[in-house]
């Protein structure tokens, strides 16, 4: 029996669309339609190495012409809530690049829009996908560090401010590392944690570096949080695009358990260190532990394609909800930050 193929149009030709275009390519079930973007020699080149039978300039274009299954949006943050809200409108299904939306309000709307729409609305979270992460949540998960009680995660760039002007500008963007980088830390170390509720956090951010080496630099460089979660664990994040610091590019977790602990640290995306610490019958039993295959972009896209597949009873599942709470968490962050209190999160 024939499957029928998924139509898919993406919005967005520079790297995240790239990767997008990349991973339905190498689905058979997926037929790739429509390419939305406004970089007239980059979409061409697309379009001739993809086989893409109809490119646009706008993406409003690209929705009202061609009959879509699935839309794929890799733009600046500010156009994700116009774009998925659109599509799910018309009944299509969205996967989108991080953060959910450049605030939260947007993040609810979004997804309000799914949820009224009965279609999936998905978040690209690739880093929990890396090997080191899935490896680590297998060594949390098996008990072997008994109860995490503290964690400590970040990333941090020696002199990392993203070269495309959008994202230094917070009515384009959103926020700063925050919001580009910390999705990805919130998100993995939620997701290694099990899921706890956020409770309270107190944060603050710091623009020392930025506004001096870019003009019309508005938002954060640096931010630091203190996160309490509902059941009891203290998770401290950091996220920067400058500072004076010894890797050009590191992001790192830290768990400590009340059997054991554990340290990731990933420099310039390979794993430099991963080391469980233990002690069996009073004796040191560290040992360093062995990242699995990585995943990425393509398994993301492969599971998005998944979740569609599944039919209606597998959509309600797929809500934009976990992008939401991680908006939450960043909306209450930059709360903080800006009152200089702590902030409840409902």
């Amino acid at each position: 029996m024939t499957v029928e193929k998924i139509r898919v149009g993406v919005v967005g030709a520079g790297w995240a669309g790239q990767q997008h275009l990349k991973g339905y390519a190498a689905l058979p079930d997926v037929e790739i339609v429509a390419l939305a973007a406004m970089e007239a020699d980059q979409v061409a080149e697309l379009q001739a190495e993809y086989g893409i039978p109809t490119t646009f300039a706008r993406w409003e274009d690209m929705l009202e012409t061609v009959e879509l299954d699935a839309v794929s949006i890799a733009t600046p943050t500010f156009l994700h809530a116009p774009v998925a809200i659109a599509a799910l409108e018309r009944g299509t299904h969205v996967l989108t690049e991080k953060p959910i939306a450049a605030g939260v309000d947007d993040a609810r709307r979004m997804v309000e829009a799914s949820r009224a729409s009965g279609r999936v609305l998905q978040v690209v979270f690739n880093h929990r996908l890396r090997g080191d992460i899935a490896e680590l949540s297998r060594i949390i998960e098996s008990g072997e560090l008994g109860t995490p009680y503290v964690a400590k995660a970040g990333w941090s760039r020696r002199s990392g401010i993203p070269g495309s002007g959008w994202f230094a500008r917070k009515e384009l963007s959103g926020g700063g590392p925050l919001l580009d980088l910390g999705v990805h830390v919130i998100d993995y170390a939620l997701h290694l944690l099990g899921e706890p509720e956020v409770a309270t956090v107190s944060a603050s951010t710091y623009a020392e570096l930025g506004t001096k080496a870019m003009e019309g630099f508005d938002v954060e460089d640096i931010a630091l949080a203190f996160v309490r979660l509902k059941n009891g664990v203290t998770l401290t994040l950091e996220t920067s695009w400058d500072s004076f610091s010894r890797h050009e590019n590191v992001y790192w977790m830290t768990v400590y358990g009340t059997d054991g602990g554990a340290e990731l640290r990933v420099v310039d995306y390979e794993t430099s260190e991963f080391t469980v610490f233990r002690n069996e019958g009073g004796v040191v039993a560290d040992y360093d532990a062995t990242p699995g295959e990585n995943g990425g972009h393509d398994q993301v896209v492969a599971e998005f394609v998944t979740a569609i597949r599944g039919g209606e009873t597998e959509w309600v599942k797929h809500d934009g909800s976990l992008g939401l709470r991680r908006a939450e968490v960043i909306d209450a962050c930059y709360r903080s930050a800006e009152s200089g209190h702590e902030v409840a999160l409902a």
